[in-house]
């Protein structure tokens, strides 16, 4: 072969040996880097000298060469064999990494207190992944300022895959509430949501409402003249009244109060006249004759109360609130890790008894992607930025 010629041939192939070396070895960087390694310098011993066999004074390219004589075919294929053992290494210890997790207990921190929607979804995925993964996954309740305490604690834990937190709707209203130490999309790696479901519009028997329309009509006939409970100021319940009021053209005085549960009693006794509340906490309540159901806050009807029918059917068009729970983790949580867990849960998901477990709580099963659930994360936070500046509400 001409030298040029073989020079030239030789170049090419360690272009497309670094060129693959590259794209194999991006993903498995995300796990180095989770395992901290490299902690020092790596050493590549040439059992040559630089340069080496005949050719011009233009210095090599290959090995390095000595500004004297350009390498040799041997230190090329030399050079060849080293980029493919490193591929093949990389993708060997991946493998084991994704196959050995998780090698002890895994944390979920629930950001609510225990008894509530969030923490019992979450102690249900907890239960379906421990059988899954063959390793305790517990659930540590970290109540305190709307949510954000555990959320923040979740966030700011080292991204090993072995802490996670379950977040509700509210996760997304947050941002625009309080001021929080961390960014709510870009400190964090989402992972899989959990569950989709309406929020139940309710008011007390004694007024004559049977639907959105006559709620709407009394509110404008009686400016301000009516008011609605919520678990309190900010929460999720509050913003989705606020926007239905809005988008409806009406006024109502909101009266918070510490949690569903008072709520819900004030309703009941005629101290407030309507609320939105999740399926779980009022049902129980509509089915004793002591709250009546008028709509459902999404823009389908609901599976588990078909004949509800929607705020969106009722004339307010466009108004569509989910009630959702899901899992996020750490930001740099390695991708073997993400897709495992995800995985895992989108079967756990799908099983009949899952299923049931998620309608006796109101809501339905969702599962998909960590980037569909970003995107649902990342689109509630706009739309609750601007239902909050518009409202004017502010943290208590």
């Amino acid at each position: 072969m001409i030298p040029g010629n073989q020079n030239t041939v030789l170049r090419a192939a360690e272009i497309v040996a670094s060129l693959a070396l590259a794209i194999l070895s991006l993903g498995w960087s995300a796990v180095l880097g989770a395992q901290n390694y490299p902690v020092k310098p790596i050493r590549f011993v040439a059992p040559f000298a630089q340069g080496g066999g005949p050719g011009s004074r233009r210095g090599g390219w290959c090995w390095g060469g000595d500004g004297t004589r350009p390498p040799g075919l041997w230190h090329c294929i030399q050079r060849a064999c080293a980029t493919a053992l490193v591929v093949v290494a990389s993708f060997f210890v991946s493998t084991s990494f994704a196959q050995s997790y998780p090698s002890k207990p895994i944390r979920f921190v629930a950001p609510f207190a225990p008894g509530g929607g969030t923490d019992f979804i979450g102690r249900v995925a907890a239960q379906k992944l421990t059988e899954a993964v063959k390793q305790q996954v517990i659930v540590e309740n970290r109540p305190g300022a709307g949510g954000t305490l555990g959320a923040e604690i979740g966030a700011k834990a080292a991204p090993d895959g072995y802490t996670f937190t379950v977040i509700a709707g509210s996760y997304a209203v947050n941002p625009s509430i309080y001021k929080l130490a961390f960014d709510p999309v870009n400190d964090i790696t989402p992972v899989i949501q959990f569950s989709q479901g309406p929020l139940l519009v309710v008011v007390h028997p004694s007024l004559p409402i049977k639907n959105i329309k006559e709620l709407i009509a009394l509110a404008k006939s009686k400016p301000g003249g009516l008011s609605y409970a919520t678990s309190g100021q900010g929460s999720i319940v509050h913003l989705s009244t606020e926007l239905f009021l809005f988008m409806a053209g009406v006024k109502a005085v909101h009266i918070p109060y510490k949690g569903t549960g008072p709520a819900i009693t004030d309703t009941i006794s005629g101290q407030t006249q309507f609320l939105w509340g999740s399926i779980a906490a009022v049902l129980p309540q509509v089915r004793n004759g002591r709250l009546r159901a008028i709509a459902v806050t999404t823009a389908k009807r609901a599976p588990a109360l078909p004949d509800i029918p929607t705020i969106a059917e009722a004339g307010v068009k466009g108004y569509d609130v989910i009630l959702w729970h899901g899992l996020i983790g750490p930001k740099g949580l390695p991708r073997p890790i993400v897709d495992r867990v995800n995985g895992e849960l989108n079967k756990a998901l799908k099983a009949k008894d899952m299923e049931e477990k998620l309608a006796a709580d109101g809501v339905a099963s969702a599962g998909g992607t960590p980037e569909e659930f970003g995107a649902t994360i990342k689109r509630d936070i706009d739309t609750w930025r601007k239902v909050v500046q518009m409202a004017g509400v502010k943290a208590e």
